[in-house]
């Protein structure tokens, strides 16, 4: 249930109040009586409102079963039993909306057409059109890389292509499921020659989502809140969902900076108090979604007092899954939704 939607019930609570309070029939009357009667019962029904779901969430499908971002993932983490499915986007040079972590060809995961691997970093995905994306296979991790020791229980799918979003959008709808997605828009405002520029990536998106009628089952998300404040302007109806990381390796909120991220849309964090939800807050966004290490029970709070869910990312281990679900977040996103489910259970928390 939305927001919008508890304040209507709480509304609507207040009205039964009030209508009890200018009541004019005698005290004590047997109509009285009814009417009090009736009151208290639709009051109650109108407070009782259902608990909001657990979002479990599979990471680029699910990432550590099958090869990430492919419909072998999305259909993975179908089986499995997920919320949300959560992906990434880039624009191809023919202006395709298609599914990639990367901006660019990454050798830990694409062969080329000839079959052999890739021995650099490929071109962007920007510079090809979709009908050239297509030769590339990405069914398995390059046994020879780092990237692939990370992820060993991941079974191949050889003959996998960068799907477009317009085929995860008819997966979704033909599934008998009610999946959700959670769709990332990959782009960084200190590399502008990646993609396309943040108002035609949004646009490209807000038209994409509206077009397959899932505004209600689909979120943006991305660490570049330029895309999700054009997208909030673009399509008030469509929640979007705040990325943020504090860490030695990548850090996008930029406390010490002394000065508003680039990351973060113009917003000043000093300007809000040194808050992280309360920039999400003013960037519009419904969700603040975390590095996972960057989460405690004080920023949970903060956010839940100012109506905003939590969904730390990406979080593995069935300890901190566990230790994360006690702090109240509102979801998880895994790379390992098995695992999630497992802890859900064992929690008491109603599976999707």
């Amino acid at each position: 249930m939305t927001r919008v939607a508890v304040e209507g019930h709480a509304a609507r609570a207040h009205a039964v109040i009030a209508a009890v309070g200018a009541d004019r029939r005698a005290p004590g009357s047997r109509e009285a009586r009814r009417h009090a009667s009736h009151a208290a019962i639709t009051f109650a029904s109108l407070i009782a409102l259902p608990a909001l779901a657990f979002d479990l969430q599979g990471h680029r499908g699910t990432r550590g079963l099958a090869p990430e971002n492919t419909m072998a993932a999305y259909a993975r983490a179908a089986a499995i039993g997920v919320t949300t499915i959560e992906t990434d986007l880039a624009v191809t040079r023919d202006g395709v909306l298609v599914i990639s972590h990367d901006p660019f060809l990454n050798p830990d995961i694409v062969r080329g057409p000839d079959g052999q691997w890739l021995a650099a970093k490929g071109p962007e995905i920007h510079a090809l059109t979709l009908a050239e994306l297509e030769r590339y296979d990405i069914g398995r991790l390059n046994p020879a890389s780092a990237y692939a020791r990370q992820f060993p229980e991941q079974k191949p799918s050889d003959g996998e292509r960068f799907p477009t979003l317009a085929r995860l959008f008819e997966f979704v709808k033909a599934t008998d499921k009610p999946l959700r997605l959670n769709i990332e828009t990959k782009i960084t405002p200190g590399n502008p020659d990646e993609t396309v520029d943040a108002e035609t990536f949004a646009t490209k998106v807000v038209a994409a989502i509206r077009s397959a009628n899932l505004t209600e089952r689909v979120t943006i998300e991305s660490f570049d809140w330029r895309t999700l404040v054009i997208s909030k302007k673009l399509a008030p109806e469509i929640e979007t969902v705040c990325l943020t990381i504090e860490s030695d390796g990548m850090d996008t909120v930029q406390r010490k900076a002394g000065q508003p991220s680039a990351w973060n849309a113009g917003l000043d964090l000093a300007a809000h108090g040194g808050s992280v939800p309360r920039l999400v807050q003013a960037a519009g966004c419904g969700t603040w979604s975390p590095f996972w290490r960057n989460v405690d029970a004080a920023s949970v709070t903060e956010s839940h007092a100012l109506g905003l869910k939590v969904l730390p990312w990406t979080v593995n281990s069935p300890g901190d899954m566990a230790r994360l679900i006690e702090m109240k977040v509102d979801g998880l996103i895994s790379d390992y939704p098995d695992r999630l489910r497992k802890v859900m259970s064992d929690k008491g928390l109603a599976l999707p």
